[in-house]
């Protein structure tokens, strides 16, 4: 069972200029007393051809976190246009904000977002560079999708030892073996990772309705998807 769960994210600031900073309102319930800190990162997609433009926008840390309903308000600076592709700029595009635990993510909020002249005239005749001032970003906040993870949240003695142990092993087999290879199951899942991370973008670049991947990660596997009409369902159980 998830010990944090968002209960809203509000958009503020919504439609503005692109150029100016991404504000989101978060309410957040945390069942207990966590000791470490929550890392929440705002991610802009530049480009849906490539992870290589993505960008982090602004990473907080806030904790330790007693128990019960917590609300701030998260800003961050808007892209830098040097690093997205010209043909990305306009159009429809992804942010992402999201949650992790012992650097392990637990909670993903995609957003669509919409960047267009808010001038008719250049809507009608659009100049051949962008001017970016001229710019509007809005933020669909109506097109949310949410995807949680199945992450450990407290250490246990078992864990610990599994990870002692792993680390044994390792070094056992690293004289015999001479460079380090990753185990077959480990590669399986990283490319299972980046198989799931793909097709989560492709889903939200395309705008395709929102589902479960499902042959993805079947029933039974560490993730689980979840979706909301609007920002006021996100409360998970």
């Amino acid at each position: 069972m998830a010990l944090v769960n968002i209960c809203d994210v509000t958009v503020l600031n919504n439609p503005t200029s692109f150029l100016k900073p991404f504000q989101f309102e978060i309410t957040f319930e945390c069942l207990e007393d966590l000791p470490e800190d929550l890392e929440w990162r705002i991610i802009y997609v530049g480009s849906a051809e490539s992870m290589d433009h993505d960008q982090v926008l602004d990473t907080i840390l806030v904790g330790p976190v007693p128990g019960g309903k917590h609300m701030f308000v998260f800003e961050a600076d808007p892209p830098d246009v040097r690093k997205i592709p010209v043909d990305d700029v306009m159009g429809v595009t992804v942010v992402l904000l999201t949650c992790s635990y012992k650097s392990k993510e637990f909670i993903r909020v995609g957003y669509y977002v919409n960047n267009e002249y808010d001038d008719p005239e250049l809507k009608e005749n659009p100049p051949t560079e962008i001017h970016y001032d001229k710019l509007q970003r809005n933020i669909l906040s109506s097109e949310v999708r949410v995807t949680r993870f199945t992450i450990p949240w407290h250490d246990t003695k078992e864990e610990a030892g599994q990870e002692e142990k792993m680390e044994e092993d390792e070094a056992s087999c690293a004289e015999a073996q001479g460079p380090s290879k990753l185990p077959d199951e480990i590669e399986a899942r990283i490319a299972q990772d980046l198989a799931y991370e793909r097709a989560e973008r492709e889903r939200m670049m395309s705008k395709v309705p929102l589902a479960d991947p499902g042959n993805i990660y079947p029933h039974g596997d560490v993730r689980y998807n979840y979706n909301s009409e609007d920002s006021s369902s996100l409360c998970l159980p």
